[in-house]
C-alpha cells in the first residue's frame, strides 16, 4: 500500500521538479491546482519510484492521476494498481490525456476502459491570438474592449503584489455576493481560489488586476504551466462592466507574451459544466481543447 500524505505548501519543492519533467499539458497536473483543491477532493500525494502519484476521490470513486516524472513507469503502476487492490476499489485513472491512453496501451493492451470527461476538457489558446485579438471570429472581443475604453477613461492595468492582493480579494468577496456559490462546483472554486489568495507568494502565482476610479474591478491569476504553455487560474470581473472580462483577458495576456516570449499557449483551464463558463470560453473560438478521460483497469 502506498503511504500517501496530505498536501501542504511545501511539498511544492519535490512536486514541482516532477511536474516539469513530465511537462504534460493538463491544466490538473499542476501543483497550485493539486494544491488548491485538495482539500475538495481529498487529494493526497506521495513519491514512488521516482514518480508523484496523486490520488482522489470523485463521486465517491477513489481514483489516481497519471503519473509525473521519470523512470520505469510500468513498475509505478504496478505499485499502484497493487494500492487499489489493497484499499479494495478499483484501479482508476482520471485525467488522462490522448497521449497518456497510447502509453498506458501499450503498457496495458485492452486491460482498461474509457470514458470521457467532458466537463473537465481544458481550452487552450494561441498566445499570439489572445494578445493581437486578430481574424473576423474575435471581431466582437475588440469591439468590448473599445466599448470598455470609450466609456471608462480612468482606468489602470497593474500587476499583483503584496500591497496590492488584499484589494482583490475583497473585490473577490464583493463577486461572490453578485454571484452566489451554490453547493456545487461554485462553490468549490471558491475554496480553491481562497488558497490561492493564502498562499499567493509561496505558489509563485503571478496575476494583474483592473482599477477603476481607485477600485479593482477585475483580476486574474495565472502561472507557466509546461514548456510551452501559460495557465490561467483565475478570471473575475464585475459583470456589469462591459468589456471588463475582455480588457483583463487582453491586458494579461500581453503580459505573459512580454514575460514569456517564448510560450505558445495559454491555457484557461476547464468550464466544470458550467453552461455560462462553457460559452464564454468557447467564445474565444479555443484553438484546440486539452481532452480528459476516466481510465478504469480490468482483468482480461
Amino acid at each position: 500500500m502506498i503511504d500517501f500524505k496530505e498536501i501542504e505548501i511545501h511539498d511544492k519543492k519535490w512536486m514541482a521538479p516532477l511536474l516539469a519533467i513530465a511537462d504534460m499539458r493538463g491544466s490538473h497536473q499542476n501543483f497550485t491546482n493539486i494544491f488548491s483543491w485538495s482539500k475538495i477532493y481529498n487529494y493526497r500525494v506521495a513519491q514512488v519510484a521516482g514518480f508523484l502519484v496523486v490520488k482522489g476521490v470523485l463521486d465517491d470513486i477513489p481514483y489516481y492521476f497519471y503519473p509525473a516524472g521519470s523512470g520505469n513507469l510500468k513498475n509505478v503502476f504496478e505499485i499502484m494498481k497493487q494500492d487499489a487492490v489493497s484499499c479494495g476499489h478499483e484501479f482508476v485513472l482520471a485525467g488522462v490525456s490522448p497521449e497518456n491512453i497510447s502509453i498506458i496501451n501499450g503498457e496495458y493492451p485492452e486491460h482498461f476502459e474509457y470514458r470521457e470527461m467532458r466537463d473537465s476538457f481544458d481550452y487552450v489558446y494561441f498566445l499570439d491570438k489572445l494578445v493581437t485579438l486578430s481574424g473576423n471570429s474575435l471581431h466582437s472581443k475588440r469591439n468590448y474592449l473599445n466599448r470598455f475604453m470609450k466609456e471608462h477613461h480612468e482606468w489602470r492595468f497593474e500587476l499583483i503584489d503584496l500591497d496590492n492582493l488584499q484589494e482583490c480579494w475583497e473585490m473577490n468577496q464583493e463577486w461572490c455576493k453578485i454571484n452566489p456559490c451554490d453547493e456545487g462546483s461554485s462553490s468549490h472554486e471558491n475554496c480553491a481560489v481562497r488558497r490561492c489568495f493564502e498562499n499567493f507568494p509561496e505558489l509563485g502565482l503571478e496575476g494583474g488586476l483592473l482599477r477603476m476610479e481607485g477600485k479593482v474591478v477585475a483580476y486574474t491569476m495565472g502561472e507557466k504551466l509546461n514548456s510551452d504553455t501559460y495557465v490561467i487560474h483565475i478570471e473575475k470581473a464585475f459583470g456589469d462592466i462591459v468589456g471588463a472580462y475582455q480588457m483583463i483577458n487582453h491586458e494579461f495576456a500581453s503580459v505573459i507574451k512580454k514575460n514569456y516570449p517564448n510560450l505558445t499557449y495559454v491555457n484557461r483551464e476547464e468550464d466544470m459544466g458550467i453552461e455560462g463558463l462553457r460559452k464564454a470560453k468557447l467564445s474565444y473560438h479555443p484553438d484546440r481543447m486539452e481532452e480528459k478521460y476516466m481510465a478504469t483497469y480490468f482483468e482480461g
